[in-house]
């Protein structure tokens, strides 16, 4: 199957030729901060469907299934034309105090989840499904065969897996080709660095970068650390919530703003050209509730800056320069990505 973007750069993923830069749409519902009304959300979707992104990325956690049926609604007639990524193994799950995130890789687990994502989506079968997180106590190779059975059936296309080390994916891939690695890759988080992403290179695999704007922090409008809301997931993350790593941040910001205007394009604009400079396999998914600033990452796909410029970005904002952790101690215990030394 190709789906191919109207006059965009494209990248393989899979079986797929998709637009080089896709589309997060955990962001069309409350993440960070107010979410847009059901409205706005379908403008944002189909905006982008007509702005020719072809890759759209859901999951079944986000607002534990909401986001499938609005994303599944807006876009199944327009099926055909795009590559419809969600992910299981992390999803909401009932309990008498209510609804909790809840890891769980086994493969009768595997096997509901998918299911249940194909009916809000509204779909027989899902292109690009992610494990989204491992879990621990089951085997890589349980969760991804029983991903390979659900395959083999017709009812996923392509498998992927989220937030994993190099390791990891190796012992997946021996099991079924994996066709993407979605794991957090911007200029201010460098993790995948360490050995993933040549990993990826090596294997085939894309490497699809989420938060490739460092959740806000790299655009004309960065959050308001003071003002987040009491449900906003940065407000776990010690790069926004610590008073010493958000002062340093911000002072690091404002360089790199500066460096953007020198160029002659955006923030949002300099840190997505940086990462699609990277490697062919990378495919970052910008999340926005906003159409200003959908035009504003997707006009980043088509930027021509000197290399020397993304030098000089890539320089100035890095794993030295930021100040504290990507995420709190619970979350960074969820995730099997390696991290740089202390």
């Amino acid at each position: 199957m190709t789906v191919t973007a109207r006059a965009l750069p494209t990248r393989r993923l899979g079986p797929f030729t998709v637009a080089a830069i896709g589309l997060g749409c955990m962001n069309l519902h409350k993440s960070y901060g107010t979410p847009p009304s059901a409205e706005q959300a379908e403008r944002v979707l189909l905006a982008a469907l007509d702005a020719g992104v072809t890759l759209f990325d859901t999951a079944a956690l986000y607002a534990f299934g909401a986001n499938e049926t609005l994303v599944g609604r807006v876009l199944k007639p327009h099926r055909e034309r795009i590559v419809l990524c969600s992910k299981g193994g992390l999803a909401g799950e009932t309990f008498p105090d209510g609804v909790k995130r809840v890891i769980d890789g086994r493969p009768e687990t595997v096997r509901r989840h998918c299911e249940a994502s194909l009916k809000r989506l509204g779909t027989d079968v899902i292109d690009l499904y992610y494990l989204h997180r491992w879990d621990r106590k089951v085997p890589i190779e349980d969760s991804v065969g029983e991903m390979a059975r659900l395959k083999a059936e017709g009812k996923v296309r392509a498998l992927g897996l989220s937030e994993v080390s190099a390791a990891t994916l190796r012992r997946a891939h021996a099991v079924h080709p994996i066709a993407a690695v979605q794991t957090e890759y911007s200029l201010w988080t460098r993790n995948a660095e360490i050995a993933v992403l040549d990993a990826c290179r090596e294997l085939g695999a894309a490497f699809v970068a989420f938060s490739p704007l460092a959740r806000g922090f790299l655009t004309a409008e960065p959050p308001d650390a003071a003002a987040l809301d009491e449900k906003d997931i940065r407000r776990s993350m010690p790069r926004f919530t610590d008073a010493a790593h958000w002062r340093a941040n911000l002072a690091l910001r404002a360089s790199f703003a500066a460096l953007a205007a020198e160029a002659g394009c955006t923030p949002a604009q300099l840190a997505l050209a940086w990462l699609l400079a990277q490697g062919e396999h990378v495919i970052p998914i910008p999340g926005t509730a906003r159409l200003d600033h959908l035009a504003d990452n997707l006009g980043a796909m088509t930027l021509a800056l000197p290399p020397a410029w993304l030098e000089r970005a890539g320089a100035l904002v890095n794993q030295r320069t930021v100040s504290g952790p990507r995420y709190g101690a619970q979350s960074t215990g969820e995730v099997d990505t390696e991290n740089f030394a202390a």
